[in-house]
């Protein structure tokens, strides 16, 4: 499992809705670009998937943006993460004649590598990356004399 540029741009995206979900504020895609330095073009792409996900909502017209679907307590990363790559899972081949013990072994360790990460993921939320975000703007505005 690995952070691709598409997820990483992603979360960052939903990390930005997040911030405004109390507000009730709506972000345009410009402004999500600009704030996190990610391309429009690609921005468009990813936040109709995030739709099409049911993780964000659109709305229309002048003051018209992007939110989030739902509280961002209730969206987690691994929510996120599926729905830009895919719940795929590894599936060993049918092939019963390929089949080696050694691949077996490989894909059960595989496998259990997979649901460890999905574990981690599945317990952290939008609202854990903002809150993680606040301390560590927090710390980057205290100095020591």
């Amino acid at each position: 499992m690995e952070l691709s540029n598409k997820s990483e741009y992603a979360l960052l995206a939903l990390l930005e809705l997040a911030s405004c979900y109390n507000s009730g504020e709506s972000l345009q895609i410009r402004q999500i670009a600009a704030l996190q330095d990610i391309p429009n073009r690609y921005l468009e792409q990813l936040l109709a998937t995030l739709r099409r996900g049911g993780l964000i909502k659109s709305i229309r017209g002048a003051k018209g943006g992007y939110v989030l679907a739902r509280d961002p307590r209730k969206i987690t990363i691994l929510d996120a993460f599926n729905c830009i790559e895919g719940a795929d899972t590894v599936v060993p081949p049918e092939d019963a004649t390929t089949r080696t013990v050694e691949s077996d072994v490989i894909y059960e360790v595989w496998q259990e590598g997979r649901q460890a990460a999905n574990a981690v993921l599945q317990n952290y939320t939008l609202q854990d990356l903002c809150d993680r975000r606040a301390t560590r703007r927090q710390m980057e505005l205290m100095y020591y004399i």
